[in-house]
């Protein structure tokens, strides 16, 4: 059997059967980003007869029932979604939903004396040259006859004969040829992926999550298109709350139902730690409810797949809807979602910048819902999803091949009868003492500030509710939630003037601490041994000149809590070196002061 099939349709045909819901479209799969003047283009190309690009289907696989017999699957438009889209908003006239779910019309307009396309706006509508939107020259009982001589007594040097010619090929672009690629349901989703990218011109990649979110789509049966939107609507309410009230007046039938009511809560929601996308949600919702890490494999569940027999059924269709609804209910639920929340938040994640691995959030939350499914007690829920997304981090367990590392530890998790068991073995296994000494250490000999193991360090200050450097009453945390300055120990001017030139040496993490701006302003481009020098001297004599200590036992305290080792008092460029391969010693240690805490 042949992998694809090409053939050549009409723009007309195409239309009706997505009308006819012979070919769907995976509806706000994403919503309609081309802009107007993209729209014009491609009809001034439709009526020119240039070619369009290819529109690319794929054919669900027909299933079998329970009776025996054989349900026919759709075609989904998996390439050409904007361009069907701006096709029936042109020639249709329907509305299109906006990057902010707000409906509104694509109207074009036509000047038949100069055979010139262009986006209807004020001026247009006041000029009887134009035709104002081409839509009601596509509509049913429009009267070819009428219109000419009702232009031509507006405008009587126009050629009607020639007039006519020229409304006759607008008309005909309903009939113009468009090339369909139709996919065989055979190939896997593998395949497809690389079929798109390959075909696609604009280089655009459609991720294997789209592909399943179009499955989900086009499956009425089981309430596809219900769980499509619930999805969808979260993770966009999520980032911005205030298009509820677009979601709401716009989508009058997703309002109506209980899936609605369920993600309200979200518009009175603010979190900078865990925005998910849509593909986030599947993910998760799917690797806890199906203990998978391919999402690929999600989408031959969803049409039906055997994995035994390789046919198709019907019964793991209906079976992989209803779990993936439960997925995804428990996903969106808000006890679910606030209470991991404070999960994260307990473990010193106080904003999203200091977790640079969202594949790290989304196991996490996945193990989350696993251990309430199994009814793990909260205690221990609490204690095992802190130390697994901090392992998560340490080892960057997620940032190389996520799925099969998704897929191997949600199956491990899963069959643990205490699944702190497992967090132990990986423990032994990957945190040992050279780890900690050698591994961790070198990691931290880094110039980038997104390191993970930098943002580890500052989790772990937080957690200890430690107070920036040289203060004894504003906190790390209260310092970052602020945006305040992330100080060089030895000052960035200092390490130049002194032949450090380099950003990779002067902008090294272990050379980085949090401080008030007062703090990093009195210090300037000093050598360390100077400015500590005048810290010493106000604990003399109570004059405060940089920061607000003025006790010794204080001082020692804040160095501590900062990883700031004593020979700072005694540094100079010379020392710089030395000086950073201590601290990076001291900030280990207490990565893994922290980590055991937990």
């Amino acid at each position: 059997m042949s992998n694809y099939n090409v053939n050549n349709s009409t723009v007309n045909t195409l239309l009706s059967w997505i009308e006819q819901g012979i070919v769907a479209i995976p509806e706000i799969q994403r919503p309609f980003v081309w802009k107007a003047s993209k729209v014009r283009d491609l009809l001034d190309s439709l009526y020119k007869d240039y070619p369009v690009g290819y529109i690319i289907t794929w054919q669900n696989p027909d299933a079998r029932l329970k009776d025996g017999t054989v349900s026919q699957g759709k075609k989904i438009l998996i390439d050409g979604q904007q361009r069907v889209t701006a096709l029936m908003a042109a020639i249709s006239g329907q509305e299109v939903v906006d990057n902010n779910y707000k409906k509104k019309p694509i109207k074009i307009a036509f000047n038949p004396q100069e055979e010139k396309f262009e986006v209807q706006n004020s001026a247009i509508l006041k000029d009887k040259k134009w035709i104002p939107d081409i839509a009601k020259i596509f509509q049913e009982g429009f009267s070819t006859y009428k219109f000419i001589k009702e232009y031509c007594d507006e405008y009587p040097d126009v050629d009607p004969d020639k007039l006519s010619e020229i409304i006759q090929r607008l008309i005909q672009i309903k009939h113009s040829s468009i090339g369909i690629i139709e996919l065989s349901h055979t190939l896997d989703i593998e395949t497809v992926t690389e079929i798109f990218i390959r075909i696609n011109s604009a280089g655009v990649n459609l991720s294997q999550a789209d592909f399943a979110m179009s499955k989900i789509s086009v499956n009425d049966k089981f309430e596809g298109p219900l769980i499509r939107k619930t999805i969808d609507y979260f993770s966009h309410l999520i980032k911005s709350p205030a298009i509820f009230d677009n979601i709401r007046n716009n989508d009058v039938k997703f309002s109506a139902t209980d899936n609605f009511n369920k993600i309200k809560w979200v518009k009175d929601y603010n979190t900078n730690i865990y925005e998910p996308s849509y593909s986030d949600v599947l993910r998760v919702a799917f690797t806890f409810k199906f203990l998978r890490g391919p999402i690929s494999n999600l989408v031959s569940l969803l049409s039906g797949r055997d994995f035994e027999t390789r046919g198709y059924r019907e019964e793991i269709i209906e079976n992989s809807f209803y779990e993936l609804n439960d997925g995804v209910l428990k996903f969106i639920d808000e006890t679910n979602f606030k209470r991991f929340i404070m999960i994260i938040k307990s473990a010193g994640v106080i904003h999203a910048k200091l977790i640079r691995s969202q594949n790290a959030l989304n196991f996490a939350y996945a193990l989350f819902l696993l251990l309430r499914e199994r009814n793990i007690s909260g205690s221990d829920i609490n204690r095992i999803v802190r130390k697994w997304l901090v392992i998560s981090i340490l080892t960057e367990r997620y940032s190389g091949s996520a799925e099969s590392m998704f897929d191997f530890d949600i199956k491990r998790f899963a069959s643990q009868e205490d699944p702190m068991d497992y967090v132990g073995t990986v423990e032994a296994g990957e945190l040992s003492d050279a780890y900690w000494e050698n591994i961790l250490t070198a990691n931290l000999d880094t110039s980038v500030t997104s390191s993970p193991y930098f943002n580890l360090f500052l989790m772990a200050q937080i957690y200890d509710k430690d107070y920036a450097f040289l203060s004894k009453s504003i906190t790390v945390q209260q310092v970052i939630e602020e945006r305040g300055d992330v100080h060089h120990l030895f000052p960035k001017r200092y390490l130049q003037k002194n032949g450090f030139n380099n950003r990779g040496e002067y902008n090294q993490i272990a050379n980085y601490v949090y401080t008030e701006q007062v703090v990093n302003l009195a210090i300037k481009d000093q050598a360390p041994n100077e400015y500590m020098e005048k810290v010493n001297l106000q604990i003399d004599d109570k004059q405060f000149r940089i920061g607000e200590i003025n006790d010794s036992e204080q001082l020692r305290d804040n160095m501590r809590m900062n990883c700031v080792p004593e020979s700072i008092f005694n540094a100079g460029f010379q020392d710089y070196k030395l000086f950073l391969e201590e601290r990076r010693h001291l900030m280990s240690q207490k990565i893994r002061r922290f980590y055991e805490s937990l």
